[in-house]
């Protein structure tokens, strides 16, 4: 099958493969159902993956994603390792500029039909408690930068010291909630500035705040593990590092362009700007990215604390368990078993989420029999999703994080007003609360693939399993 210059070959029904051609070191491979080819062939996405596989040092394979679709030097849905003891690379388009944008998903212990006759008034109380669009606002006041070069280099495990959470949360997020090797160094006096007063907030674009119910289960052991059960509400937050994250990202994006003929690099892409990770270019992205990563989880969790304190407002009650909390824009160094010997590698996943197997040591004891929860959300006002890592799972155990655009903002809004897409969303039944109705249109549902056919696809491609299947009460868009 063909598309412009590119031509994939059928591997299996949902695995299909970009061969070698030109500067290309390994293959790419895409992650697709049929259904999903027309969406995943109509950008220039592949052509992507194909370029991520040149940089120096990758192993294995490019790897694409079903929710796959156009981004800034790698494909949003993209996954690429490079093995750092040869020469390999980080590349902050690998990454992106919302560093540690993630999903996190609390499961109360109240149904469906307690929440239902204030659902209403919580929408609103949410609403105010929860600082939405561009520019500053937030939970966390911080108390100028010391604080915030606190927040950087301990993360969620910060905010909870604050007040903002409790210890059973950090057992309950990627790397307990911090990064260990953050570098509030590295990081720019303009990036600084831009967070400083932002900690604890949703931003705008598609990130959210939904109130959802659990409507499906489809693997009873691992729903129970995880406590979740049909009729059940829980909340998804769906944030990342808002300014600060963006500012790291455009710092040193320059700062690689211009190191790269120094190092010997070329690229067909110069969105793909990178250095080796042993070099002080890698060194000093890393450590501000960890530091942006850090911030991440800090503002997921002070989210996290106003949303328990609105819903202990208006239902009187209610408990708000922490299921998992999980980045889907990061590069971590992690070992993986490459050609019969363990590496130490680069992996970045931009547009995609860890995915650990059962007993993986990273995870915490409570999650070590089950494997790790996936959080992937899909499109305003369809259904989200809880998978959970297996043996086996490829692509450095990576998987999807949510629907994956196949329209522009820009196109969405000449499809829809906000008003229309408002009263549509309300008449099945969901709460929304917009800070604007442009930044409503944009997220139209119509704009996104198909998310069941999305998650499906991650199925039976061997890379995470479904567990539960959620749907919309009421949706705060950021």
């Amino acid at each position: 099958m063909r598309t412009g210059s590119i031509e994939l070959v059928e591997e299996t029904p949902y695995r299909w493969r970009i061969d070698r051609r030109g500067a290309m070191r390994v293959p790419a491979v895409v992650f697709a159902s049929r259904r999903l080819l027309p969406d995943v062939m109509s950008d220039r996405s592949l052509e992507q993956a194909a370029n991520v596989a040149t940089l120096p040092g990758i192993v294995e394979a490019s790897y694409a994603m079903p929710d796959v679709h156009w981004g800034y030097g790698f494909p949003i849905g993209g996954v690429a390792a490079t093995d750092v003891e040869a020469g390999g690379v980080v590349s902050p388009g690998g990454v992106g500029f919302d560093i540690s944008c993630g999903v996190r998903l609390l499961a109360s212990d109240l149904d469906r039909g307690a929440v239902q006759p204030d659902l209403s008034r919580l929408m609103d109380t949410l609403a105010a408690r929860i600082p939405t669009g561009l520019g500053r606002g937030a939970v966390w006041h911080v108390a100028g930068r010391r604080e915030l070069e606190r927040v950087l280099l301990d993360g969620a495990r910060y905010a909870v010291g604050q007040g903002f959470g409790v210890a059973r949360d950090l057992e309950h997020c990627e790397d307990g909630g911090w990064v260990a090797d953050a570098d509030p160094v590295r990081v720019s006096e303009r990036a600084m500035e831009r967070g400083l007063g932002q900690v604890g907030s949703l931003g705008s674009g598609n990130h959210f705040l939904e109130v959802q119910v659990v409507d499906a289960v489809y693997d009873e052991l691992l729903a129970e593990a995880f406590g979740l059960r049909r009729g059940q509400v829980c909340v998804m937050i769906h944030c990342g590092s808002r300014g600060l994250g963006h500012q790291i990202c455009s710092d040193h994006v320059k700062v690689m362009a211009k190191a790269m003929s120094a190092h010997g690099i070329e690229v067909p892409d110069r969105q793909l700007a990178c250095a080796p990770v042993r070099s002080a270019q890698g060194g000093a992205y890393l450590g501000a990215m960890a530091a942006a990563a850090n911030y991440g989880r800090a503002n997921r969790q002070a989210l996290t604390h106003a949303t328990r304190e609105a819903f202990r407002e208006v239902t009187g009650g209610g408990r708000l368990d922490l299921l998992y909390d999980v980045s889907h824009n990061l590069a971590k160094l992690e070992h993986h078993e490459v050609d019969g010997r363990s590496r130490l590698l680069c992996v970045h996943r931009k547009g995609a989420t860890r995915a650990l197997p059962p007993h993986h040591p990273d995870l915490p004891e409570s999650l070590r029999a089950t494997g790790q929860p996936v959080l992937v959300p899909g499109s305003m006002g369809t259904a989200s999703y809880v998978l959970a890592g297996v043996p086996g799972g490829g692509a450095f155990h990576s998987t999807c994080h949510g629907a994956g655009r196949t329209m522009s903002r820009s196109e969405a809004k000449r499809r829809i007003r906000g008003s229309e897409l408002r009263s549509a969303l309300e008449a099945e039944g969901i709460e929304v609360r917009a800070g604007s109705e442009r930044g409503l249109a944009e997220e139209a549902p119509f704009s996104y693939k198909d998310v069941d056919e999305v998650v499906a696809t991650c199925e039976h491609a061997g890379l995470a399993r479904r567990v539960a299947r959620l749907r919309p009460l009421g949706v705060v868009k950021g």
